[in-house]
């Protein structure tokens, strides 16, 4: 915050996650800063909470000059979004505050089952307290990233994500999604599991 008042640098913050936190944890916001709106706005999507990905529906909060000017540029390239889908986002964000704690009781559900599925197979993976996501440490024998997403798309037609696709620092680790129900989620792991994979940290010394 300091270095971008500083340098008067435009702060963008993308809280997409925003409801989707476990564990009695609540994600910060960045208007909850000191400062903050002085210096940035905050990117809200409907995509995640309330499954309407590919409908392209958000709002933004903060600055107000910056606001005006994000309008300005969205006036000259399009027209805004289809009025119906205007009028189910509105539905959505008028649903009582239970449907966010169902759906934050559903991805923490998935999150724990697939830890748990992991540990049986001889992974310990951190329990994340905000996200639809686990990231997941790679075999040590792997040469990358990739290499294992690739294997493990080959050998069971399970798609992960290699971590690497979202810069050095998610080397050595793929995501997997949180998206699928508990049971698409058991068939997954039944076929890494029948495929023979396991995390073995004395491979690295062979």
């Amino acid at each position: 915050m300091e270095f971008a008042h500083q340098y008067q640098i435009l702060l963008v913050h993308d809280l997409c996650y925003a409801e989707l936190a476990f564990d009695g944890y609540q994600p910060t916001s960045l208007l909850e800063i000191p400062g903050g709106k002085e210096v940035g706005v905050e990117f809200h999507t409907l995509s995640k909470t309330y499954n309407m990905a590919g409908w392209r529906v958000g709002f933004v909060v903060g600055n107000s000059h910056i606001i005006q000017g994000l309008r300005t540029l969205k006036t000259n390239l399009d027209y805004g979004i289809f009025a119906a889908l205007q009028q189910a986002a509105e539905t959505a964000l008028s649903l009582p505050d239970r449907y966010l704690e169902e759906v934050q009781q559903r991805y923490s559900s998935r999150r724990d089952f697939l830890i748990d599925e992991f540990a049986s197979l001889g992974w310990t993976v951190e329990k994340p307290q905000a996200t639809m996501y686990l990231w997941v440490q790679c075999p040590p024998d792997m040469p990358s990233s990739t290499d294992f997403a690739l294997t493990v798309l080959q050998e069971t037609g399970v798609v992960v994500t290699p971590g690497n696709a979202f810069g050095p620092g998610g080397e050595g680790y793929i995501r997997v999604s949180l998206i699928a129900d508990c049971d698409r989620l058991a068939v997954a792991m039944d076929r890494i599991r029948q495929a023979g994979f396991r995390f073995a940290p004395e491979a690295a010394a062979v």
